[in-house]
């Protein structure tokens, strides 16, 4: 039986409607394709609490993990990923990519120009089903 994993990220939209995207590095599962930043969830922990770590300790500023926007299990080859999407506010700092090789953002209608990985497409759509 497959491992699943359960995983957070930060759906996070800026003051000109834009939505964060981070490029997956090289040395990371799922080279060069797109996603939400965020991680996996520790034992004990609660998914906002995951995410507001995830997010200082990926992007190197805070976060208020506000409410799910989208939850989605996707079956990879060597797991099972429940991902949950939940909408933040940056509440100090700005994003930098630590971990990622590049953080972009995109408005909604432009987000379908990346290569997503396969467990964030449905809340790409779903955001870009958003007026």
């Amino acid at each position: 039986m497959k491992k699943t994993v359960k995983v957070v990220a930060a759906i996070i939209e800026n003051d000109k409607n834009e939505i964060l995207c981070a490029l997956r590095s090289l040395d990371m599962s799922l080279p060069n394709m797109w996603e939400f930043p965020g991680g996996k969830i520790n034992k004990n922990e609660d998914i906002y609490t995951a995410l507001e770590r995830e997010i200082r300790e990926e992007l190197e500023c805070k976060i208020e993990a506000q409410n799910i926007f989208h939850i989605n299990t996707h079956e990879y080859e060597p797991f099972i990923i429940n991902l949950f999407c939940i909408r933040c506010a940056i509440t100090e700092g700005y994003p930098i990519a630590r971990e990622h090789s590049k953080l972009i953002w995109l408005k909604r209608e432009n987000l379908n120009s990346l290569i997503w990985a396969p467990a964030d497409l449905p809340a790409v759509k779903q955001l870009m089903n958003e007026k």
